[in-house]
C-alpha cells in the first residue's frame, strides 16, 4: 500500500516537473517567406533545431534563425508556391531526444508588404487623387485612413483591386495626409491587415489653426496700437475737462403783488446765504473827464 502511495507521489511530481514545449507560431509574409517563433514568452533556455513543410513536401531544416542572446527564437523559410498558404503547415521543434511537433493552417497568417509608391495629383474634376502600387492587386482590398490639419483621422474601405481614393473638392488651405494598408479579400482567402504605408501629404496648413493664427497676429500688431492711442486720445482730452458740482440757485421769493421780497429766502441754508454777504469794503474813488495838458 505504501509502495503503490509512493510510486503515486514520484508519478505526479514528475509531470509537475516536466518541462512545457515552446509554442510556435508563424506569419506567412507577403507570399514570399514564412516566419515561426517559439518564445513569445521568454521562457526559452535552450536552442532548439528547427524543421518545417507544407503538406505534400519534403521536410526542410531551417535556413535562417532568429536568435536573441545566443538562444534561437525563431525562424525563416522560402515561403515557395503562391497557393502553398491553403496547405497544412508541418512543423517540428527538436532538442535532443525530444521532438514537438505542430500544425498550423496559414491561409489567414499572410501579411502582406504595406502599399509602395504613394501618390498624390489635383485631378481636372477638381477632386484629390491618391494613388499607390500593391503587388497583388488582383486580390487585395486596400484601407485608407487620411486626415486633414492633423486631426483625427478618417478610415475608409476601397473596393477590391482598386488602387486609388479620391477626397471630394478638397479645400486648399488645409493639409491633407494618407496613408493605405492591405490585406487579402475575403474571395481570396482573407488574410489579417499589413502595417501602414508611409504618409503621403498634400497642401498647406493655412487652415483653421492658421486662422487661429492670424487673428492672434491682428489682435497683437494691429488691434493694440489702436486701442492704445484712443486711450491716449481720451485722456488728453478728459484732462481738460473738469466736471464742477454747482448748486441750483433758486429763484428770490416775490411777494403777492409781484415784487421782489426783502425777507430772506426760508429755503436757503445758513450756509448759501451767508455766501451772498459782502466781505469786503470799497474806498469811494473820485472821477473826472480826461483832458490833455500841453507841454
Amino acid at each position: 500500500m505504501m509502495l503503490n502511495k509512493l510510486l503515486l507521489l514520484l508519478c505526479l511530481g514528475g509531470s509537475g516537473f516536466a518541462k512545457e514545449p515552446p509554442d510556435a507560431d508563424c506569419v506567412v509574409l507577403h507570399l514570399k517567406f514564412v516566419k515561426c517563433t517559439w518564445n513569445r514568452y521568454g521562457n526559452v533556455t535552450v536552442n532548439y533545431t528547427f524543421n518545417s513543410w507544407f503538406e505534400g513536401e519534403d521536410a526542410r531544416a531551417c535556413e535562417m534563425y532568429l536568435t536573441n542572446n545566443s538562444i534561437k527564437t525563431g525562424c525563416i523559410q522560402p515561403y515557395g508556391d503562391k497557393n502553398n498558404r491553403f496547405r497544412t503547415f508541418h512543423m517540428q521543434l527538436v532538442h535532443g531526444n525530444d521532438t514537438f511537433p505542430k500544425t498550423a493552417d496559414l491561409k489567414s497568417k499572410v501579411k502582406l508588404n504595406p502599399p509602395t509608391n504613394l501618390t498624390v495629383q489635383n485631378g481636372s474634376d477638381w477632386n484629390l487623387w491618391f494613388y499607390w502600387n500593391q503587388t497583388f492587386a488582383w486580390c487585395v482590398q486596400n484601407e485608407v485612413r487620411y486626415r486633414t490639419n492633423y486631426k483625427k483621422w478618417d478610415t475608409n474601405t476601397v473596393n477590391r483591386g482598386k488602387l486609388n481614393y479620391c477626397i471630394n473638392l478638397p479645400s486648399s488651405r488645409s493639409r491633407y495626409e494618407l496613408q493605405v494598408r492591405s490585406r487579402f479579400h475575403e474571395a481570396c482567402g482573407a488574410s489579417g491587415w499589413s502595417d501602414w504605408s508611409e504618409t503621403v501629404m498634400w497642401g498647406s496648413n493655412t487652415g483653421p489653426e492658421s486662422d487661429q493664427g492670424m487673428v492672434v497676429w491682428i489682435t497683437v500688431y494691429v488691434l493694440a496700437p489702436v486701442i492704445l492711442i484712443l486711450m491716449v486720445v481720451l485722456l488728453l482730452r478728459y484732462e481738460r475737462f473738469r466736471i464742477i458740482f454747482i448748486r441750483v440757485v433758486p429763484k428770490p421769493y416775490l411777494n403777492s403783488i409781484g415784487e421782489r421780497s426783502n425777507q430772506p429766502w426760508p429755503q436757503l441754508s445758513k450756509v448759501f446765504k451767508e455766501g451772498f454777504k459782502a466781505n469786503y469794503h470799497e474806498q469811494p474813488c473820485p472821477v473826472r473827464e480826461y483832458r490833455q495838458v500841453s507841454q
